[in-house]
């Protein structure tokens, strides 16, 4: 298992992508998620239309855990997210920043056969 960090002045998902390169992890699992971002954005699809997404921005900082693949480089999260009033929010990361706190994600590697 691999910590990958994301630090001050990093975006999450580039900064993951980048970092599980660079340790040769090309298809694997990112089995936790945690910390902190200043601003994001995710995505759920609309009721009525599976194959599109609803994306919302969200300019605060919140609390951040979730799960993830790697899969041929390009990583994927869905994360939940605690904002200001005890609000969760869910679903999938486009784009996280973090400026105030810092993203530490847990991966593994999957075997080649």
């Amino acid at each position: 298992m691999k910590m990958l960090s994301v630090n001050r002045g990093e975006e999450v998902v580039e900064t993951l992508t980048r970092l599980a390169a660079e340790q040769g992890i090309t298809d694997g699992a990112i089995v936790s998620l945690i910390g902190a971002v200043d601003e994001c954005a995710i995505s759920n699809m609309p009721a009525g239309d599976v194959s599109t997404d609803i994306v919302t921005e969200y300019r605060q900082p919140c609390e951040v855990s979730g799960t993830g693949e790697i899969r041929d480089g390009e990583v994927h999260l869905h994360v939940v997210l605690g904002r200001e009033g005890d609000v969760a929010l869910s679903g999938h990361l486009h784009w996280a920043r973090v400026e105030s706190f810092f993203v530490h994600a847990y991966a593994v590697a999957l075997e080649s056969e």
